[in-house]
């Protein structure tokens, strides 16, 4: 950049075309527009002039940044909606610039962006992300400390087994010079000495090893044990967070967090911070009894260390880096398998796997990318170290050997302090590799720490208002709701008496699933209130609210088990009886009697097994079986055939008898039982009636049923058509 150059905006990206997670930016100055992944090696650079335009659209979670000239698009961006108020600003200095120019002001309206130099030196580089800290590890004492007794014992239990294990060299120092010696001068030897010496040797080996079971097995147990905590207390977290948190997730990854992650954690506590710490307690007692018996050989011994030292703290901001970067791509690996087989009959109905595969070997390849360049930085480091430590057992020996030389040591002593030595230099060279796998912890570390910092969206009320008698009167106290700085929803009022039901239809956008989604509180209004027999759902619990609410989805999502089990996911205690009746009351009990095991038949993963319209009287039946006070129906006969629809159709019938029921419907034939049909248009009401009363007045709803109405006769017409060639 020139020194006339001033940012003026950025937008820190997180997607890439694929909606890969992959960091990037955009970069707006008083010249050009400027963008770069980082994937990419070269910056992207188009000169500011008049006919330069950004447009900006969102949608399910995800936003986009469109450049255009005056004939074409010139570039396009994707960016999760967390990035919204960025991108809006970056718009916003944008337009202002463009302004200036068509005004011929040579200097920016806008204030430059509020970065400091160093970041604006960073255009040479994607700006990265803070890479984790060594510190996070110190935030899982929040799950070690239900077992600090257990720590306490494995940690005095690991000073008395690496003391043990000092003693057999001591031994060697009086064999050598009371016994071997000697009896190459002539003097015969003393039996009694070697069998003290030898059963010391065997007592101390015997006792290192018992010791040495015992603190590896306790804190393998207390480790496995922090590890299952962390593993529950994360899973229960992701639980309690909303949807809004899960809209800019991948599957794949939220699944590696917990899995891959946690696991590694678990064998850094069990076995690489075990050994760290016998390493450290065998350095300062190997170092102390090295001092005791010769003061200048030990300050040889020790000379390599300020060395060690000094490479451990430069390669590990690299490993740490290098090892964020493998977990980020490794993300990726795990999304593209998340993907692809829980729709791997999409996948092969388009005859897709060749670009599947090609997704994988590519995002493999990335992966392998990142490690080799981790592995470069590893590769010089270890045996560097090794080097070092051989070199200081050189010139140990060659000062013991003067110093032998000289009379002024023994050989005995000499012997003693080169196996003392050689396990000094073993265990450093042991503890120099613990950096590789503490950076790897640290970073899953904090991968878990992202997740359980992550506040919900939908909090627990403070001073919780419990639901009682509950009659199903929904009050919509102009409401609006904003999706990042998107409005969705604005100034909204509706009255929903108890036992009615309430249709609601518009175009694609128009607010019903969001309308719907507040009511359940997946999400929380941003302005107004939602009540609930005169109660703001805010301030009652989530669980016991939700208890009160059923839910039926235009594709219902069953789990992998049962068919009774489906039924009863929302009633685990629910008896066959109650499951059977809840089936005969969504119409499902004669098909289901048909499969080979009735209710106990696996349906197989998300319900693949069964038919469309038998997986919707499941989800029905479930929600029959819990006896909600408030149903919703959001399409839930949209994707079906005709004679499967008049199935669901009385199954709903037994389902809406006497409960406030709030349906959304794409064939606005279905909702000719409705009490009231409310239409919506770009997140606001703008008609509320009856089937027949919106119809006579020719407004919103009479255009959309005329439309529905028009596109029916041509769809009879072409079957016919069809059937007239057959």
């Amino acid at each position: 950049m020139s020194k006339d150059e001033i940012i003026l905006a950025h937008l820190d990206l997180d997607l890439d075309s694929s909606l890969h997670f992959v960091p990037g930016i955009v970069i707006l100055t008083n010249m050009r527009l400027l963008s770069r992944s980082r994937t990419e090696t070269g910056w992207h650079s188009w000169p500011c002039h008049a006919e330069l335009t950004l447009k900006h659209y969102d949608h399910a979670g995800v936003g986009t940044l469109e450049l255009h000239d005056a004939t074409s698009r010139l570039a396009s961006w994707r960016y999760t909606l967390a990035q919204n108020p960025a991108a809006l600003q970056l718009i916003t200095s944008f337009e202002q610039l463009q302004h200036a120019i068509a005004s011929g002001v040579a200097t920016p309206l806008a204030e430059p962006d509020a970065r400091n130099e160093e970041e604006d030196a960073d255009v040479d580089g994607v700006a990265e992300e803070q890479p984790p800290s060594t510190a996070s590890l110190f935030r899982l004492w929040r799950f070690a400390k239900p077992y600090r007794g257990q720590l306490l014992l494995g940690f005095l239990l690991t000073l008395g087994s690496t003391a043990a294990t000092l003693v057999p060299p001591y031994m060697t120092l009086p064999l050598m010079d009371n016994v071997l010696i000697p009896y190459q001068n002539g003097v015969e030897i003393d039996s009694s000495l070697v069998v003290l010496y030898l059963s010391g040797l065997f007592g101390s080996a015997v006792l290192a090893w018992g010791l040495g079971w015992a603190r590896t097995y306790i804190l393998a147990l207390v480790s496995e044990r922090i590890g299952a905590d962390l593993r529950t207390t994360t899973y229960e977290h992701l639980l309690r967070l909303s949807l809004e948190y899960f809209g800019g997730k991948r599957t794949g990854d939220l699944m590696t967090r917990i899995g891959s992650e946690t696991d590694r954690i678990c064998v850094f506590l069990s076995l690489h911070l075990l050994d760290f710490f016998t390493d450290v307690l065998m350095i300062i007692m190997t170092a102390a009894i090295l001092i005791s018996i010769n003061p200048w050989l030990a300050l040889v011994t020790l000379l390599p260390l300020p060395f060690i030292a000094w490479m451990i703290h430069v390669v590990r901001d690299k490993l740490r880096n290098g090892f964020e970067k493998i977990d980020r791509i490794w993300s990726q690996v795990t999304n593209v398998l998340a993907d692809t087989i829980p729709g791997i009959r999409v996948v092969k109905a388009f005859a897709q796997e060749k670009r599947e595969a090609v997704r994988f070997r590519e995002a493999n390849k990335h992966n392998l990318a990142i490690n080799d360049r981790v592995n470069k930085v590893w590769s010089l480091f270890s045996p560097t170290v090794t080097l070092l430590t051989e070199i200081g057992l050189l010139v140990v020996w060659a000062l013991g050997i003067w110093q032998v030389s000289q009379g002024l040591i023994t050989v005995g002593v000499l012997t003693a302090f080169l196996a003392y030595i050689t396990r000094f230099y073993t265990r450093l060279d042991s503890m120099s590799r613990i950096v590789s796998v503490t950076q790897k912890a640290a970073t899953g570390a904090k991968r878990i720490f992202d997740i359980l910092d992550h506040v919900s969206s939908v909090p627990e009320a403070t001073n919780p208002v419990h639901l009682t008698n509950v009659q199903g009167k929904i009050t919509i106290k102009n409401i609006g709701f904003r999706y990042g700085n998107r409005a969705v929803i604005r100034g909204l009022d509706l009255d929903i008496q108890p036992g009615e039901m309430i249709g609601l239809v518009g175009h694609s956008g128009s607010g019903k699933s969001t309308l719907v989604n507040l009511i359940c509180r997946f999400y929380d209004v941003s302005d107004g209130a939602i009540l609930v027999d005169g109660i703001d759902v805010r301030s009652i619990p989530i669980p016991e609210y939700r208890r009160n609410i059923g839910l039926v989805l235009q594709e219902p999502f069953l789990f992998f088990g049962t068919i009774a089990d489906n039924i009863a996911y929302g009633k685990p205690d629910a008896s066959r009886e109650e499951i059977i009746a809840a089936a005969r009351a969504a119409n499902a009990h004669e098909f289901i009697l048909r499969l080979p095991h009735g209710y106990d038949s696996m349906v197989g993963e998300r319900g693949q097994t069964l038919s469309g319209g038998e997986r919707q009287r499941i989800s029905i039946a479930r929600a029959l079986l819990i006896d909600p006070h408030i149903l919703i129906l959001d399409e839930a006969t949209s994707s079906v055939d005709t004679t499967t629809e008049r199935e669901i159709q009385k199954a709903l019938d037994n389902l809406v008898r006497g409960r406030t029921t709030i349906a959304i419907a794409h064939r606005l034939s279905t909702l000719r039982r409705a009490d009231r049909i409310v239409v919506m248009d770009r997140g606001q009401i703008v008609e509320v009636g009856s089937h027949d009363e919106l119809l006579a007045r020719e407004g919103a709803y009479y255009k959309l049923y005329q439309a529905q109405q028009r596109q029916a006769e041509q769809d009879m017409l072409e079957d016919s058509a069809e059937e007239g060639l057959a």
